[in-house]
């Protein structure tokens, strides 16, 4: 009967174990995920950011290019 108990306390030791051991890997498991979806909430923000950005610097350039032909053209008409 001794035998049996200490087997039967082995298992729930071992049972304890694997429960600790499941509830980590559920706990790692939860926390990547939450980073991939912080992760690809960031980049969605970031992106409409750099749209915005480009479209500045894209009509920033515009301006500067159409300025530097109005001023060859104006040099080109005093020569």
């Amino acid at each position: 009967m001794e035998g049996k108990m200490q087997n039967d306390q082995r298992i729930e030791k071992i049972a304890g174990v694997a429960l600790n051991v499941t509830k980590v890997l559920v706990i790692i498991y939860l926390g990547i995920e939450e980073v991939f979806k912080i992760r690809k909430s960031l980049k969605k923000k970031l992106d409409s950011e750099f749209d915005i950005s480009r479209k500045w610097a894209s009509q920033a350039y515009a301006i500067l290019k159409k300025r530097l032909a109005e001023q060859k053209e104006a040099v080109g008409i005093e020569n």
